[in-house]
């Protein structure tokens, strides 16, 4: 393993959480719950397809094979795609879409904080640039989980249900490959694994204060920095390569 290669992948990784989440999020677009929610997730869609950008641009970049960051996107097989598993689940009712940005934003809010410090100065120019955004996916995401959590019992119940739902994809946030060990050691990557415990307490006031129950630790899914997806990703992928796939060397 080169160190070129492992940016690269590193930064794939990245560019793939971003990317997939932004079309998840995309697909609510007209669907919220009220208008202003409607603008609000449609925001936080463009801000992560503007932040897949940057990373996948800087990854064509790091390969210097010839390809752009729309080749990343949208010409790779499934199985070349790294993003976590959480990611890729459907959006579901309000209430899952809302525990899936909970669980992601406050872990990215302390990751892209410990990637600020990378040696890697384009990744830490990302990482300033988007943690401004994260912030704020963040507090909307926990204002959210409050309301709902501690609103009807019907919403209570629904928010508890996604809570319980997506829980068993959280841990492989804090997992670390070859890889990862790799850079970290030239301080360009971060050390996730110590972030588990911030994470789970900052998870665990919200859910406490919205009055949900924090699921105990227990069978955790995990696979996606193998190229290992659910179904879901594949049916992302279908639509998303649809145009790119059916006209190859269509130009705008």
């Amino acid at each position: 393993m080169t160190t070129k290669d492992a940016i690269y992948k590193y930064t794939l990784r990245l560019g793939d959480n971003a990317l997939i989440l932004g079309h998840r999020l995309s697909e609510l677009c007209s669907r919220g719950p009220i208008l202003e929610e409607d603008l609000a997730l449609t925001n936080v869609s463009l801000d992560m397809i503007g932040r897949a950008q940057a990373l996948l641009k800087y990854a064509a970049e790091v390969e210097a094979a010839g390809k752009t960051e729309d080749d990343l996107a949208y010409r790779r097989p499934e199985i070349n795609y790294y993003n976590n598993l959480l990611i890729e689940q459907p959006n579901g009712d309000f209430a899952h879409t809302m525990a899936r940005q909970l669980f992601l934003s406050v872990f990215e809010n302390l990751f892209y904080t410990e990637l600020e410090k990378s040696k890697d100065t384009t990744l830490a120019a990302i990482a300033t640039k988007t943690i401004k955004e994260i912030r704020y996916h963040k507090q909307h995401a926990i204002d959210w989980t409050l309301r709902l959590g501690d609103g009807t019992a019907e919403s209570n119940k629904r928010m508890q249900a996604a809570i319980n739902n997506l829980w068993m994809y959280s841990g492989e946030l804090f997992e670390m490959d070859v890889l990862d060990t790799y850079l970290l050691h030239q301080h360009i990557a971060v050390d996730a694994a110590p972030l588990k415990a911030l994470w789970q307490k900052e998870i665990n006031d919200v859910l406490t204060e919205a009055k949900l129950a924090t699921p105990a630790d227990s069978f955790m899914q995990t696979g996606s920095k193998k190229g290992i997806h659910s179904e879901n990703l594949g049916h992302i992928l279908s639509e998303m390569q649809y145009l790119q796939r059916a006209y190859p060397d269509a130009t705008w």
